[in-house]
Order: C-alpha cells, then sequence, then structure tokens
C-alpha cells in the first residue's frame, strides 16, 4: 500500500507533567491512538530494498549516552553464542562498538547491526538483544539501545518562552515518522510509521507500547494520556457518523485510515 503523508493534521494534547512541575507534555494523540505496530518479519520491507531481511537495524544504533552504552555492556556480558550469531565478533578485537562522526554506536558487521541475527540462526532472527529479553521473560525497551526501542515513538524537548519572562520544558511524546531519522530518512526505500501495510495492530499504541511510554513520561502522566487518549477514541468513533466524517483526518492517523478502508474492501 501507498505510504501515507505525515505532516497533515494532528490532534496534541497538552498537560503537566504531574511529577515536574517545570515540564509540560504534548502529546500527538492522532499517533498514540493509531493501529500502528511492528511487522518485522511478517511484511516489513527493511529501510533499504536490497536487505529487507534487516528492518530498521542496518545502520546500527547510535547511543544516547553513556549510561545507554552501560546498560548495553551490561547485557553483552549475559549473552551466549546460541543466542547472539556475532558473539565471536562482537568479544573479537574491534567488539561491537564503533565511532561515527565522533558518536558512539552499535558496529555494523554484514550490512546491519552487529546484534541482528541473520535469517536461518537457530534462536531466530531479529535483534539478540529483543530475544534476550523475552527469554528472560523481560520487557525488550529495558535491553536494549534508547533509540531502537523509543522507534516509532519519537520524545523531543523544547524550552517554552512565556511572557511573563518565566518558562517551562515541553516534552513532546509523537511519531517517530522520516523526518526524525534527519535529512537522509526520506532517502529511506520503504517506512513503516506512515505506511498503512503496518497499522494493522489489534491495539492503539498508547496500550500496545505502554512500556516503553510510562519509560519516558512516568507511571502518573501515563495515566494521564491514557485518559486523553480514550476520550479521543470516543470522538473518532463519533466522527465516524454521518455528517461527521469530514473530522476524520484530524482524529485518526491517515495510515490507519488507509488500513481500515483496505480491510473493509477485502471483505
Amino acid at each position: 500500500m501507498t505510504e501515507m503523508r505525515s505532516d497533515g493534521p494532528r490532534t496534541w494534547a497538552e498537560f503537566p507533567n504531574p511529577d515536574n512541575e517545570n515540564e509540560r507534555f504534548r502529546c500527538d494523540l492522532t499517533w498514540l491512538t493509531s493501529n500502528w505496530t511492528c511487522i518485522f518479519g511478517n511484511g516489513c520491507k527493511g529501510i533499504y530494498a536490497d536487505a529487507p531481511d534487516f528492518g530498521c537495524c542496518t545502520l546500527g544504533a547510535h547511543f544516547s549516552d553513556k549510561a545507554d552504552v552501560k546498560k548495553i555492556k551490561k547485557i553483552v556480558a549475559q549473552l551466549g553464542p546460541d543466542e547472539w550469531q556475532y558473539y565471536d565478533e562482537g568479544h573479537g578485537a574491534q567488539g561491537w562498538r564503533e565511532k561515527e562522526d565522533g558518536e558512539t554506536k552499535t558496529r555494523v558487521v554484514d550490512g546491519a547491526c552487529i546484534f541482528h541475527n541473520r535469517p536461518g540462526f537457530p534462536a531466530g532472527d531479529g535483534c539478540a538483544l529483543h530475544q534476550h529479553a523475552l527469554l528472560l521473560g523481560e520487557e525488550p525497551h529495558t535491553m536494549k539501545p534508547e533509540v531502537c526501542w523509543q522507534l516509532p515513538i519519537r520524545r523531543t524537548f523544547r524550552t517554552v518562552e512565556m511572557p511573563d519572562n518565566t518558562s517551562y520544558l515541553e516534552v513532546s511524546i509523537g511519531e517517530y515518522d522520516r523526518r526524525g531519522w534527519g535529512p537522509g530518512g526520506h532517502d529511506l526505500d520503504w517506512y513503516c510509521s506512515s505506511n498503512p501495510e503496518a497499522h494493522v495492530g489489534s491495539e492503539p499504541v498508547y496500550i500496545s507500547n505502554k512500556g516503553e511510554l510510562v519509560h519516558l513520561m512516568g507511571e502518573e502522566a501515563y495515566a494521564v494520556l491514557v485518559e486523553h487518549c480514550v476520550a479521543h477514541l470516543a470522538a473518532a468513533k463519533a466522527a465516524r457518523r454521518p455528517g461527521g466524517r469530514k473530522m476524520l483526518p484530524l482524529l485518526v492517523h491517515p495510515a490507519t485510515l488507509a488500513a481500515q478502508d483496505a480491510n473493509r474492501r477485502s471483505r
């Protein structure tokens, strides 16, 4: 299906951070109530046409800070060769990290992240860190680099200056669309967040990605977000009635709308 534009109208909710009076959350309800889901291994074409089995792991993962590196270093010590295809390379002279433009990232080996197990590996293909977390009964985002588990949710920060010379930190929670990758994002051969093929989840993003959102926002702020999302879904349901359909593109993610329309046509 054709990828949808991600610069259309959106509904945002703003509310104070219950844990910090100097912060306000700004959340994209259109995205967070969408039916996006990761379809790696189930239709994902990969960000590059010549590497369809690598998903979005082609470039390796840039670490956010030293704590991010330390976390992965701890997980690496737990991985065995039965879980990690590139175990020997990761423990070899070059290790599992490399520098790119002065920044530390996971090393790319044979065209993808060193932690990406290739198709045919006995433990299964995909991220060895992700699989290790599932093996231990832990949430995958607790054992992966931040940039990996945040996608396709993007958290950004902005200082907002008020007319009375006060300010607050705005924390935006939205869609990690092509623009989130920088200028090169527009050159990706395929991308999931605005593609109807990936908007086939049984639950909206705010539920399916609860663990990640709680990690990014905190328990109390997430509870407030849930209230806004429930109200937003009710408004979207009402807009589907005759006379209200013009509001649907504002309330429902365009890729979710396209996926739902395609599903109805196929019945």
